[in-house]
């Protein structure tokens, strides 16, 4: 094979991806009827969440003040449990956005379990201050998080419900309409 077939081959899956692209937004422009892409909202394009119906597992480590937390010590909250980490642009991105539901809902029995995915603690420390985030931040520098929820794809989210159940999940990041959508229906529960 020549040098520029070769190439050719190895461009092929990015030109397939581009292709897709194209396709996924014409459809969503002829979804939405008349509507230009720029009149498109992001909640039109939110994927719900994975459903689940288990028990939570159990999940005990240390918080920034050196406390010991488990995931059982919430029962009776709605809890988000987030894996994510400070080098993740994707976990840095929806961090606002769990700061902002989390200051709306948690005298109604809502609380975040952030776990941090091993790195160290000052710098995971300088990022809390910095964000000024009032909710739970767990250290797991072993992993034991990803390990037991079985996913290692940063960030991952899991909502247990008042009963310690896991309800539902998301694998990526999450915004503000999503949590409205999905979330604030178990806090009637």
């Amino acid at each position: 094979m020549t040098r520029i077939e070769n190439n050719k081959t190895n461009l092929l899956p990015f030109i397939l991806v581009g292709v897709g692209l194209m396709v996924f937004i014409g459809i969503a422009i002829y979804a939405q009827g008349a509507k230009g892409i720029d009149q498109i909202t992001l909640e039109e394009f939110l994927l719900p969440p994975i459903e689940v119906d288990q028990p939570a597992p159990e999940l005990t480590l240390f918080d920034l003040d050196g406390n010991q937390v488990s995931l059982s010590d919430f029962v009776g909250q709605v809890v988000l449990v987030n894996n994510w980490a400070t080098w993740c642009p994707p976990c840095l991105q929806e961090m606002p956005e769990f700061k902002a539901y989390y200051e709306k809902y948690r005298d109604e029995g809502f609380q975040i379990v952030a776990v941090e995915a091993g790195q160290p603690e000052a710098e995971v420390r300088f990022f809390v201050k910095e964000q000024g985030l009032e909710f739970v931040v767990l250290l797991d520098p072993g992993n034991k998080s990803l390990i037991t929820f079985q996913n290692s794809t940063l960030p991952n989210s899991w909502v247990i419900d008042r009963k310690g159940h896991l309800r539902m999940a998301w694998l990526g990041a999450i915004n503000l309409p999503t949590l409205e959508k999905y979330v604030t229906p178990l806090l009637e529960e």
